[in-house]
C-alpha cells in the first residue's frame, strides 16, 4: 500500500457521537432535577388537599379536588401576616446591613495597606471554625443585658457581621486593577469615593452572591430568634410554624403545615431568581484569588 493510499483511508468514526453523550448528559440533568423538585411538588400538593385526603394509601401529585382552606385556616390560626412581616423586616435590613459592613472591611482588608492586616484578617477567618452554636449563649446574655430582647435590634445587629461575607468580598475586590483607583487618586477622589463608585459597582455579582445567602440565612434562622422573639408580636415564620407543631397549639393537620412551608419557601424562591442573573455570574468569576 502506498502513501496516497494511507492518506485517502478516511479516519474510523466514533463509536458514539457527540451529540448523543451531550443528549445522555441534558437527559440525566433533567432527571437529577426532576429528583430534586419531587419533594416541593408533594409540599404544594399536599397544601392543596383537604385535611381527609391527605393521608392516603395511594400517592396523589394533583389534588383532586383542589381546595385553598389550608392557607386560609392558616392565616385564621395563627397572625401568619404579622410573621411575614417580621421575617421580610429583618431579613431585608439585616442582608442590607450584612452586605454594607462585609463590604466595609472587605475593602480595608484588600486596598489599605496597614500594619498586622493579614494577620488580623487570618484571626477573622478563624472565627468561621467556631460554631455558632458555642456563642449563642454568650451574645444571649449581651443582647439582654443590652435590653435587645423581643427587639428588632436584638434580632437583625448581632448577625450583621459576617466572616465569610468579608471574605467572599475581599476576594472580589483583589481581583480589581489597581489603575482605576490610582486614576481615581489623581482626580482627587479619596477612599470613600473610591469604594462607592468603582469598586462597589464592579463588585455586583458578588455584591448579588452575598446579599442571596444572608437573605437565605436571616428569612430561615430559627434558633436564634427562639431565643430572642418570644412574643408573637416580634416572632418571625419559622418560630410560628415550628410552635404550632411543638406546642399547646401543636398542629396535626398536615395540609396547613404544608402552606405554612409553602409561605416560607416562596420569598427565597422569589429572590434567587430576581438576582439569579449576578449570582451565576458570580459563580462563573468567582476563582478564589490572592
Amino acid at each position: 500500500m502506498n502513501r496516497t493510499a494511507i492518506a485517502a483511508t478516511p479516519a474510523p468514526r466514533p463509536l458514539v457521537s457527540a451529540a448523543f453523550l451531550d443528549g445522555l448528559a441534558y437527559l440525566s440533568l433533567v432527571m437529577l432535577a426532576l429528583v430534586m423538585l419531587i419533594p416541593f411538588i408533594w409540599m404544594v400538593s399536599t397544601s392543596l388537599k383537604p385535611v381527609e385526603y391527605v393521608l392516603r394509601a395511594e400517592p396523589q401529585f394533583i389534588p383532586d379536588p383542589l381546595s385553598t382552606n389550608s392557607y386560609t385556616d392558616l392565616f385564621k390560626l395563627m397572625p401568619v401576616d404579622r410573621m411575614l412581616l417580621n421575617s421580610a423586616l429583618v431579613s431585608v435590613v439585616g442582608t442590607a446591613g450584612r452586605v454594607v459592613v462585609s463590604a466595609m472591611a472587605a475593602y480595608a482588608f484588600s486596598r489599605l495597606e496597614w500594619r498586622g492586616r493579614n494577620l488580623v484578617f487570618v484571626l477573622y477567618l478563624l472565627t468561621m471554625m467556631v460554631p455558632r452554636q458555642v456563642t449563642l449563649i454568650p451574645q444571649f446574655i449581651l443582647v439582654r443585658e443590652l435590653g435587645w430582647v423581643n427587639t428588632y435590634q436584638g434580632l437583625i445587629l448581632p448577625g450583621l457581621f459576617s466572616a465569610f461575607g468579608v471574605f467572599l468580598l475581599r476576594q472580589s475586590f483583589l481581583g480589581m486593577p489597581r489603575e482605576l483607583e490610582e486614576a481615581a487618586f489623581i482626580d482627587g477622589a479619596n477612599h470613600l469615593t473610591v469604594f462607592w463608585r468603582i469598586v462597589l459597582p464592579l463588585s455586583r455579582p458578588a455584591l448579588a452572591t452575598l446579599s442571596v445567602l444572608s437573605f437565605m440565612e436571616y428569612w430561615n434562622s430559627y434558633l436564634w430568634p427562639l431565643f430572642v422573639a418570644r412574643k408573637d408580636v416580634f416572632m418571625t415564620l419559622p418560630v410560628g410554624l415550628a410552635k404550632l407543631q411543638g406546642g399547646p397549639r401543636a398542629l396535626t393537620q398536615w395540609n396547613m403545615v404544608m402552606a405554612g412551608a409553602v409561605i416560607t419557601v416562596l420569598p427565597i424562591l422569589i429572590a434567587y431568581l430576581l438576582a439569579q442573573k449576578w449570582f451565576v455570574r458570580s459563580v462563573t468569576l468567582s476563582g478564589i484569588k490572592g
